[in-house]
């Protein structure tokens, strides 16, 4: 029988915990411990780092694990590598379940960009009225670019702000369509910066977007290590089985 660590805080690694309880599989959930309230799990949960590609290697050792799926988000690439890297150490089966990234379509008005330094730099010019949906941690990197007004939509009320001019909305999604054209119909939005987080849970956004006809600020995906990817939990089960 398997002893499954879920690197969680994802919709998958959410479905994947459900899946694996109902089957009786021994398996671990682990939260970055980025959430002030990380939503409740039906395996047993962890909350906080391991430290750094040695801790979680130690973890996987000490703790007996079998097997490792990474089901993080597809920007906390640290943790990533540092996976790929603990496996490695102690020889323990590692694979990702992950979700395709978003593709513009027709009527996208998309700026790529490769990362959050790179999406700073593009936000320079004029004011302008910004939907910035890049989560609390990068808040204090577009503190660079303060003569814009801010509509944030973060899972936790941030302790401090770093935008002099912001809108804060605490909510969890998944959105609709419909409620996110009326927020950016409500806050006149003119600009989306968004992270190519794929997947289905915050892409509403997206198509809000085209509909309006307004731009979006594409951050692209970090580059990890080569590694096993899995695009949902049937073939996780199956590499559980075989592995």
């Amino acid at each position: 029988m398997p002893n499954l660590l879920i690197l969680g805080g994802t919709t998958e690694a959410n479905a994947l915990a459900k899946s694996v309880a109902d089957q009786g599989i021994p398996a671990t959930y682990s939260y970055a411990g980025r959430v002030d309230n990380p939503r409740s799990q039906p395996v047993p949960m962890r909350v906080g780092g391991f430290g750094g590609a040695a801790g979680l290697a130690r973890y996987i050792h000490e703790h007996g694990v079998s097997h490792v799926v990474d089901a993080t988000h597809p920007f906390a690439a640290q943790m990533s590598r540092n996976a790929v890297d603990a496996c490695a150490r102690a020889a323990t089966p590692l694979a990702a379940l992950t979700r395709p990234a978003w593709v513009a379509q027709d009527g996208d008005n998309w700026q790529h960009v490769p990362d959050i330094e790179a999406a700073v730099e593009a936000l320079a010019g004029p004011a302008r009225r910004v939907f910035l949906a890049v989560g609390r941690m990068h808040l204090h990197d577009f503190a660079a670019q303060p003569q814009h007004h801010y509509l944030l939509r973060l899972v936790d009320d941030p302790d401090a702000l770093p935008l002099p001019k912001s809108d804060v909305i605490v909510s969890r999604g998944p959105f609709s369509v419909e409620e996110d054209r009326a927020l950016m119909e409500r806050h006149h939005t003119q600009l989306i910066v968004s992270k190519n987080a794929g997947g289905t849970g915050a892409r509403a956004k997206l198509d809000a977007a085209r509909a309006l006809g307004l731009p979006v600020l594409m951050i692209d995906r970090p580059t990890l290590p080569k590694r096993t990817e899995l695009a949902n939990v049937t073939q996780v089960l199956d590499w559980l089985a075989h592995t």
